[in-house]
């Protein structure tokens, strides 16, 4: 199945389908990690309509019903990321839930091959989706701080623009996606030690505040 559409020419024909299942391996996880129900609904919709092909394994995501629950899931998506405080609570639960999604949508992407690729699809693919969900969980948890809403919702606005430009480039032009997400890991490994950082120093405070002094008990 080719998925490497918008690639060079001079690329066998071999050769643009093992990129673009890459693309579609690391995208998807990464999409999973930053948006989760909006990437299946946005995968569903390209499955129902026949928009471009894509492994078996994501048809179920295009049945109506199925269609109908990520819709709603993105809704409540929406309405959450877009306030502040509320959106962190989110996020939290759903490191529990992005994680694994990202895993096994990872897995699905590379079809009916051996089993330890899929096995190696999926372990990477969590590793991308929760390097991901840790950076924009992070981010606007220090958002969060500021005493106006504005930041929240320009962070969550251009959050979401990056992630349908992302589907679209790694369906389009899987090199080009590959390119940018390896730039984009190589942030996140430059990002997440300096974020931890950031809030240990604004949360630390507060949490000394809440102890009892020595003594005082």
């Amino acid at each position: 199945m080719d998925l490497a559409i918008g690639l060079y020419p001079v690329m066998s024909d071999d050769v643009q389908t093992v990129i673009g299942t890459y693309a579609l391996v690391a995208g998807l996880a990464w999409a999973s990690g930053l948006r989760l129900y909006l990437t299946l609904f946005v995968i569903g919709l390209l499955v129902h309509f026949q928009v471009v092909p894509l492994p078996a394994a994501f048809d179920i995501l295009g049945h109506p019903w199925v269609l109908t629950a990520s819709g709603i899931m993105r809704v409540a998506e929406v309405l959450a990321d877009k306030l502040p405080g509320l959106d962190s609570i989110w996020d939290s639960v759903h490191t529990f839930i992005r994680i694994p999604a990202g895993a096994i949508l990872a897995g699905a992407a590379v079809g009916h091959a051996d089993p330890a690729l899929v096995a190696v699809a999926a372990i990477l693919g969590g590793v991308i989706a929760s390097g991901t969900h840790i950076a924009k969980s992070g981010t606007r948890a220090l958002i969060n701080t500021l005493p106006e809403p504005f930041s929240n919702w320009i962070a969550s606005f251009s959050e979401e623009a990056m992630l349908l430009g992302g589907l679209w480039a790694m369906l389009k032009y899987p090199l080009a996606f590959l390119i940018l997400l390896a730039l984009f890991i190589l942030l996140l490994v430059w990002m997440i030690p300096r974020l931890y950082h950031a809030m240990r120093g604004i949360f630390r405070p507060r949490r000394d505040a809440l102890q009892p002094p020595r003594g005082a008990i």
